[in-house]
């Protein structure tokens, strides 16, 4: 395993952050892994190195944070766990969701309580509030650091002139500011180039990419995009421009790469990323042990600069997606 600096934390944290998504219940997602299988992956992941875990409240609606702090049990403080905060927890309860001061400290307070922590490390926003002001969130962000509930905060997926407020607003007001940005980024979806990843560069803002491999379709031919379980089930993989402009040449050209170097294609695809000074770590979930052990044997593969331009050479813009 390699390690890297998450931003300017100072956090070591291990270059693959196990996104924990994938585990918790069936109930709620089909291709989602039951209990001892999501312990058995935390198991897995920490034998290979793996110390950065990335989970959520309303992964199966929490059962994913209790099931990381049980796998965790005994050896929390080797790890680094981000949870994040905003999507609606209870459907009779408008406040718990959102980013008000009474929506992030309950519902910190029942993470907390699922993952058996009296301290999170990173606790991110899951998408920005339109209807709370940055001011508000940021105070109660920043009471959850004073108070010892979280060790950094951190953002995700929004307009880079939103983050660029957020940044100013923090460092004016005299507040925690933003350790990270939790975004969209991989070789299908390159938006965020333009703006949001020269944005955490220049103010060393660690990035930690979700759907590194493009939900899956990244890491087989576009014309199997829906051969697995999560393809079938998971519409929202399918709302993303991943195969638009130009996307299906660029599978093409990791399908080609990955077979010239006798590797998967998902290898591929995160090899490219850890090319990528700005990235610190990409969010790989998975549902397969063998897929975990490849994502770490991609650490191993190295891509030339012309490699590199082979894969990116297909791209064009995009829309936006993944900001909602």
């Amino acid at each position: 395993m390699e390690y890297t600096t998450l931003g300017d934390t100072g956090m070591e944290v291990s270059k693959i952050c196990l996104g924990c998504m994938s585990f918790g219940t069936s109930d709620w997602r089909e291709w989602v892994l039951d209990e001892e299988e999501g312990k058995e992956l935390v198991d897995r992941a920490i034998e290979l190195g793996i110390n950065f875990f990335d989970t959520a409240n309303m992964y199966s609606r929490g059962e994913s944070e209790r099931v990381l702090g049980e796998a965790l049990e005994g050896r929390r403080e080797e790890a680094v766990v981000a949870t994040k905060v905003f999507f609606q927890m209870d459907e009779e309860d408008p406040n718990s969701g959102g980013l008000s001061r009474k929506a992030i400290e309950q519902e910190l307070d029942n993470s907390l309580d699922r993952l058996g922590m009296d301290t999170v490390d990173l606790l991110q926003i899951h998408r920005n509030d339109p209807e709370t002001p940055m001011e508000t969130t940021l105070r109660a962000l920043d009471d959850a650091v004073r108070r010892g509930k979280t060790r950094y905060v951190g953002a995700s997926s929004m307009w880079a002139h939103q983050f660029a407020d957020a940044l100013h607003a923090s460092e004016s007001l005299g507040l925690e500011r933003f350790a990270t940005m939790q975004n969209h980024y991989n070789l299908l979806y390159r938006e965020e180039e333009r703006e949001m990843l020269p944005l955490c560069e220049k103010k060393n803002v660690g990035v930690v990419p979700w759907s590194p491999l493009a939900r899956g379709v990244a890491a087989r031919p576009h014309e199997e995009a829906r051969s697995t379980t999560r393809g079938e089930t998971d519409d929202y993989a399918h709302e993303h421009p991943y195969l638009e402009g130009g996307g299906e040449a660029v599978n093409e050209h990791i399908q080609e790469l990955a077979d010239e170097k006798g590797v998967k294609m998902a290898q591929i695809g995160l090899a490219w990323l850890f090319h990528k000074d700005w990235v610190d770590a990409p969010i790989v979930g998975t549902t397969s042990i063998e897929h975990l052990e490849d994502a770490v044997e991609a650490l191993d593969i190295d891509l030339s600069e012309s490699e590199m331009e082979y894969l990116e050479e297909p791209y064009e813009p995009v829309r936006v997606s993944g900001h909602e």
